[in-house]
């Protein structure tokens, strides 16, 4: 069954599903800021956890722009969540509520860690920009979204 249905509103989904992409977010972020302060941590291969501070948007674009990308944080938080009160199927439920979380964690660090509306990062590849659990679920949600929709809008 793929449809919310009567039984299971898909605010049932949408909201544990961002509350724990927020949760997962915020405590590596505060182990990050705890445990990463004297320097990275090499992980497995090229994976280290690397504290930094992105006052831009991803891959560090947008850098010295910290509060029009707040404000346009604000913007897209309150269309999801207005956005989340028509969807119809737990698939689309979850998408939402994983770019949801991913934008609240990032919008979080940008309102209230007090870095200057830096954002904090810490899983470094270092081939790649780093990035934290809040871009994952940003990550994970739009791909999800899209899988979603596309399952959707095949003919029965």
């Amino acid at each position: 069954m793929t449809g919310a249905g009567p039984r299971t509103p898909v605010l049932a989904v949408v909201a544990p599903v961002a509350a724990a992409a927020i949760a997962a977010d915020q405590l590596t972020k505060s182990l990050a800021l705890d445990r990463l302060a004297d320097g990275p941590v090499d992980v497995v291969w090229t994976l280290r956890f690397n504290l930094t501070f992105n006052s831009g948007l991803s891959f560090g674009q947008g850098k010295g722009l910290t509060p029009y990308i707040t404000v346009l944080g604000v913007v897209l938080v309150c269309g999801l969540v207005w956005w989340s009160r028509q969807l119809t199927t737990r698939a689309s439920a979850a998408a939402v509520g994983l770019l949801l979380g991913g934008a609240c964690g990032n919008l979080a660090d940008r309102l209230f860690r007090g870095h200057d509306g830096a954002v904090v990062d810490f899983i470094d590849f270092q081939w790649w920009p780093v990035f934290n659990v809040a871009d994952i679920a940003v990550f994970l949600g739009a791909g999800l979204l899209i899988l979603a929709t596309l399952r959707e809008a095949e003919p029965s």
